[in-house]
C-alpha cells in the first residue's frame, strides 16, 4: 500500500468575530451506571472538546451518573439518558432523547464508559448507520464495533476511530486483517488498512501514534509513556471532536485527528518537562491544553 505521507499539519486561524455558533458544538454519549460506574471518561471528552475551543459540549449520558459528570465539568450541559432498573440505557427512549437534544451538534464523540450491552450496541449501530454528523469513535463504541459482523456495511457515517492496540485487535480480526502489528511498518500499514477496509480515519494510539485515511498517514514522533495512564485517551478524543466540530470547512477529519494527536502529545510534553517527570494524571493533561495550542498556533 502506498501512502502520502504527512510530516506537519497547520491549525486554522479562529474568526475574530466568532461566537458560540461558529466554533460548532460536539455531543458527547457515554457514561455508566451499571455495576461498574463509569464518569471520567465522558467529563474529560467534554472538557478537551472545550479547551481546545468548540463552542459548546453537551453530554448525554444514564440518568443516574449525569450530575456527577456535570460536576466534572460545569461548562458543559447534559441530559440524561433514561435507564433500567439495573442502570442500562433504554436503547429507544434514549434514541429519541439523543435525536432531540443532539440534533444540531456537529460532532458527535461516542463511548467514553458507555458499556456494551444490548442497549449500546444498539444506539452505537444506529449512530453509525447515518451519515447526518461527524462521529469519533473510541473505547466502548469501538468494542461495539467489533462485536457486530456487519459492520463493513453498516459504518456509514464520516468518523474518526481512536482504537488502542487491544481495541485495534478486536476490530481486525473479524476483518480478516493484521491482529497484532509490532513494528513501526506493520502498525503504519495496518492503520491504512483498516481505515480503507471501513472507509474511515483510524488514529491507532501508542508510541508514534498513527493517523490513516487509506490513503495519507501521519506519525506523531514523540514517545512518551506519561500518556500511560487512564483518562489519556478520552482526552485525545475530546480533542479530535473539538477540531472537527470548530473548523467543518477548513479541516477534514485526517487533519482535525493529526492536530488533535500533535497537541495531546505537546500538552503531555508540557506538562512532564514543568516537573522532570514522565508521569501525569489526566486532568493535568487537560490543563496544560490551551498552552499546547498556543505553541501549535505559533508554530503553524
Amino acid at each position: 500500500m502506498t501512502l502520502e505521507m504527512i510530516s506537519s499539519v497547520s491549525l486554522p486561524v479562529r474568526e475574530s468575530r466568532g461566537h458560540k455558533g461558529t466554533f460548532g458544538s460536539v455531543g458527547v454519549i457515554g457514561g455508566s451506571a451499571g455495576e461498574r460506574m463509569m464518569v471520567g471518561g465522558p467529563a474529560f471528552t467534554a472538557e478537551a472538546a472545550l479547551r481546545c475551543g468548540c463552542g459548546l459540549a453537551i453530554v448525554g449520558a444514564p440518568e443516574p451518573v449525569l450530575p456527577s459528570i456535570l460536576e466534572l465539568v460545569p461548562e458543559a450541559t447534559g441530559f440524561g439518558l433514561p435507564v433500567s432498573s439495573m442502570g442500562d440505557p433504554i436503547a429507544s427512549e434514549a434514541a429519541s432523547r439523543i435525536d432531540e437534544q443532539l440534533g444540531a451538534a456537529r460532532v458527535l464523540a461516542v463511548g467514553p464508559g458507555f458499556g456494551v450491552g444490548e442497549a449500546q450496541r444498539q444506539i452505537v449501530l444506529r449512530l453509525i448507520g447515518r451519515e447526518s454528523h461527524r462521529l469519533v469513535l473510541d473505547a466502548d463504541a469501538l468494542n461495539v464495533l467489533a462485536m457486530t459482523d456487519s459492520v463493513q456495511s453498516d459504518l456509514r457515517a464520516p468518523a474518526i476511530l481512536t482504537p488502542h492496540p487491544g481495541e485495534y485487535q478486536r476490530l481486525a480480526e473479524p476483518l480478516g486483517l493484521e491482529p497484532a502489528p509490532r513494528t513501526d511498518q506493520e502498525r503504519l500499514d495496518a492503520a491504512a488498512s483498516l481505515a480503507s477496509r471501513l472507509g474511515v480515519v483510524v488514529v491507532l494510539k501508542g508510541a508514534e501514534t498513527v493517523v490513516s485515511d487509506g490513503l495519507r498517514a501521519f506519525v506523531e514522533p514523540t514517545i512518551d509513556p506519561a500518556l500511560a495512564t487512564a483518562g489519556s485517551g478520552d482526552v485525545l478524543t475530546g480533542l479530535c471532536a473539538g477540531f472537527a466540530s470548530q473548523f467543518p470547512e477548513s479541516l477534514d477529519l485526517f487533519q482535525a485527528a493529526a492536530i488533535a494527536v500533535r497537541v495531546h502529545s505537546a500538552a503531555a510534553r508540557e506538562v512532564c518537562d514543568s516537573r522532570g517527570t514522565r508521569r501525569l494524571i489526566s486532568r493535568e493533561l487537560l490543563e496544560a491544553v490551551p498552552g499546547a495550542i498556543a505553541a501549535f498556533e505559533s508554530h503553524s
